[in-house]
């Protein structure tokens, strides 16, 4: 079964207001196993509701309008709903008795505008209004159903769960789920993963079950979305379960994370494995490392803290850089090695570089080097990172911990020490 979510709003359009509802929609669907191909958002135009709702038909069996519910002109759902269906509209006694009780709980007078909230499509039935003024809608039209709910997310979510859920469940007869996991990448372009996986790729598409999606994220890397349908939960995990492993297996340590896991949260997780502690030493990113390092909760178990050495004068007298350029290697390795005494920590970490928009120490904006001291151990990497400045600082903070990541992958097993 199709259903598609028509979002109503000019403040959707203009950006006022950000759409989640359609998004919330999507994977309530999803999880019940209803196919959602179209989103779609309109403004507040009578003549180009109806014109979305009747392409929204033409493509699909069912259809959720979200928004335009309210007392004011310009909520004109229901008379868009009503043209489609090519009724009239009734007042419901009953809906607008309970809108008048709503608001005398509240202690307050309704207003007259608040009637046209009970005006119902002949036809329609209405789904009763628990978290605020709007009742519902479940319209037929011919053989298939357009659902109205309003567009407070509150007050449409318990709608959907309640009425809406339910009903499409019952019209699909056949149960079934859809479950989806992402794998989150670093180091590889999209091109080239999917180049990678082109096996895979020609494998699905002749099975049509799992699929595979690539989501580029900026700098956040690539996403790999598998997603997979059965009749049940179980079954759909399985099979999901079994195309990670085939991905695993091409990708390796490309591979960083699973859904929301972020690039701090494995290198935390690898860290608090092998019992150690990290400390950081920033200049070009600013602060940017520590501050991701410190976003996952528990994050105290292992990073003991972090120098912002921004100025070069902080690097010669707090770190122990030598005098001279500090886009260098040689500054990188000192910046590390420094702050890892300094912290008093296992690893020692370092980021200097030039963001713009000018040169520095001969050094063209873009150069980043790395330095990576591990209870000795030291190793820099230098690269030429794109972008404007903030580009050019987010790009060499992601990178910096991918960097930690390969390496904490590579040392001795967990427990050991340095």
């Amino acid at each position: 079964m199709r259903c598609e979510v028509l979002a109503i709003g000019t403040e959707l359009l203009l950006g006022q207001i950000v759409d989640t509802n359609s998004a919330w929609l999507g994977e309530q669907l999803a999880l019940i196993g209803v196919d959602c191909h179209y989103q779609t958002k309109v403004g507040d135009n009578l003549g180009r509701i109806v014109s979305s709702l009747e392409q929204a038909l033409d493509r699909s069996e069912a259809v959720i309008v979200c928004g335009g519910l309210g007392p004011t002109q310009d909520d004109i759902t229901r008379e868009a709903i009503a043209e489609v269906m090519g009724v009239e509209l009734v007042r419901d006694e009953e809906v607008l008795g309970r809108i008048r009780a709503m608001f005398e709980s509240r202690g307050r007078a309704m207003a007259g505008n608040n009637a046209r909230q009970a005006d119902v499509p002949v036809g329609a039935t209405v789904i009763e209004q628990r978290r605020g003024t709007a009742p519902g809608l479940v319209c037929p039209v011919g053989e298939k159903v357009v659902y109205a709910v309003p567009g407070v997310p509150y007050e449409m979510e318990e709608m959907f769960e309640r009425a809406i859920g339910p009903d499409l469940r019952e019209r699909m007869g056949v149960r079934a789920t859809i479950v989806s996991r992402v794998l989150r990448t670093w180091g590889d372009a999209e091109s080239t993963l999917a180049e990678r996986v082109g096996h895979r790729l020609e494998a699905l598409d002749a099975s049509g079950n799992p699929t595979l999606a690539f989501l580029a994220s900026g700098i956040e890397g690539i996403k790999i979305r598998i997603t997979a349908k059965a009749e049940d939960a179980e079954q759909a995990w399985k099979l999901v379960d079994a195309e990670e492993a085939e991905l695993r297996a091409v990708l390796g340590p490309l591979v960083f994370g699973v859904d929301d896991e972020t690039m701090e949260h494995a290198v935390l997780q690898l860290l608090q494995q092998r019992d150690w502690t990290l400390a950081v030493a920033e200049s070009v990113t600013g602060g940017l490392v520590g501050s991701r390092l410190t976003a996952p909760a528990g994050a105290g178990d292992v990073f003991r803290g972090g120098l912002v050495s921004y100025a070069s004068d902080v690097k010669f007298r707090l770190l122990d850089v030598p005098e001279g350029p500090v886009v260098s290697e040689e500054a990188a390795a000192a910046m590390a090695t420094g702050v890892r005494r300094l912290v008093g920590a296992d690893v020692g970490l370092a980021v200097t570089g030039v963001a713009g928009p000018t040169e520095q120490d001969g050094q063209p904006v873009g150069t980043v080097i790395f330095g990576l001291d591990i209870d000795g151990a030291v190793e820099t990497h230098r690269t030429r990172l794109p972008g404007d400045r903030d580009r050019v600082r987010q790009f060499a903070c992601i990178s910096l911990l991918n960097l930690l990541r390969l390496r904490l992958l590579e040392w001795s097993p967990a427990g050991s020490t340095p």
